[in-house]
Parts: structure tokens; sequence; C-alpha cells
């Protein structure tokens, strides 16, 4: 985008590395971080303290509407002026925030968030689901990081946020594989790599491995 915001979007499922190297990669290049997930995982918490039903839709979108939510450029999270970004992370919300994001209203209002940020920002780099596909389709750079099912549960359960609910290796590869179906079928901007996304599978490499290899990329889309 010429005269908007330079926006490097780095798309993929759960488990495959996107936040790790967003971040990474923003803090090389100075940028902003902007962690979308994080927003959708804000609302859901706010929605499970105030008990409203996940499967209404409307009160949900009401509720993203009126929620005070701040993203800082360095991926804090707020909410009401709460500091929220360790709250936001645990089992509950992990296994909840897939069918608040399926809401396209709810949607609507984080996507305006997401393009608000950008415009504040000027230069950033935002990772989620569908940066390069909706909220950013003009981004300079598109990444769609993926790795094996088996592999994502794996790293999942080595991060350890997980596992408070006590999953083995299966139980945690059958929740990532149940997300990834809820992901890449629901009508409000499924998961999907888009058109001209670079994409790079993450499975057999290191973090270190696709640090380097994504910001080797990036660095080439910035010079050109």
């Amino acid at each position: 985008m010429e005269d908007g915001p330079l926006v490097i979007a780095i798309d993929g499922p759960a488990g495959a590395g996107k936040s790790t190297i967003a971040r990474r990669v923003a803090e090389d290049l100075g940028w902003a971080y902007l962690d979308t997930g994080a927003m959708y995982r804000a609302v859901t918490l706010v929605a499970l303290e105030l008990e409203v039903p996940l499967e209404d839709a409307e009160a949900l979108a009401a509720l993203a509407a009126d929620l005070p939510l701040h993203l800082a450029p360095d991926g804090t999270v707020t909410v009401r002026e709460q500091d929220v970004t360790a709250l936001i992370r645990t089992a509950e919300i992990t296994a909840a925030v897939s069918v608040v994001a399926s809401v396209q209203a709810v949607r609507e209002v984080m996507v305006r968030h997401q393009r608000r940020f950008a415009a504040q920002n000027g230069r950033i780099v935002a990772e989620g689901r569908d940066m390069g596909t909706e909220v950013f389709p003009d981004a300079h750079l598109k990444v769609y990081l993926d790795a094996d099912p088996g592999e994502r549960a794996r790293r999942r359960l080595a991060q350890g946020s997980e596992q408070e609910g006590g999953e083995d290796l299966e139980a945690m590869r059958s929740k990532i594989e149940a997300r990834d179906r809820l992901d890449s079928t629901r009508e409000a901007s499924p998961l999907r790599p888009a058109d001209d996304a670079w994409r790079l599978d993450t499975t057999r490499m290191t973090p270190d491995e696709v640090f380097e290899a994504v910001r080797s990329r990036v660095r080439s889309a910035i010079r050109s």
C-alpha cells in the first residue's frame, strides 16, 4: 500500500509458530506487532466473565462493539485499562475462542481495530488467520506458516500453555484438528492461505530456522 501502512501479514493455524515468528520479526525490524488472536481472546475472556452465552451471536457482537480493548505495539493487551495479556492464554479461553471468532459481527469490529492499529503505527507485522485474505489484502508481504498437526500439538504441549487441562499428545492433536476444522469451515473469514502468500511448512524446522527463513523473505520484500 503506497500511501497507507506497510504491513507484513503472517497467517497460519494454531501451533504453526506464527506468533513467535511475527513477534521476532517485528522486534528485528523495530516495527509494531499485531497479535490479532489476542483480540478475540480478550473478547472471549470478558464474555466468559460476564456469562454471555457463546451461542448468542448478537450479544457477543454487542460486547465486542462496546469493549474498551487496546493493543500496544509490543503485544500487550489491555481491557478497561487492565493488562490481560496472561489471562487470555488459559485452556478455558483457548477452548472457547473459535466460537467467538466465528461470529461475523465480532470479526467486523475486530477488523476495524486492526486496521486502525496499522494506520496509527505505520509499519506493522500482523499475525492471525485472515490477515492476508481479509484484513490486509494489500499487505506488502503475505506469509502462511503451516506444520503437521502432530508437530503442532507437540509444540503446544511444550509451551505449557494448555497443560492445566492435563492433555497428552493425542488429546492435544485432536483438539488442534478440531480447531482447524472450525477455523477453516466457518463462514466468516475462514482460515486459508492468500493466493499470493509465501507458504512455509515448519514441521521439521527449529524456531530459529523458521525465523531466519521468514526474516530473509521479509528483508527481500522490503528492499524490492
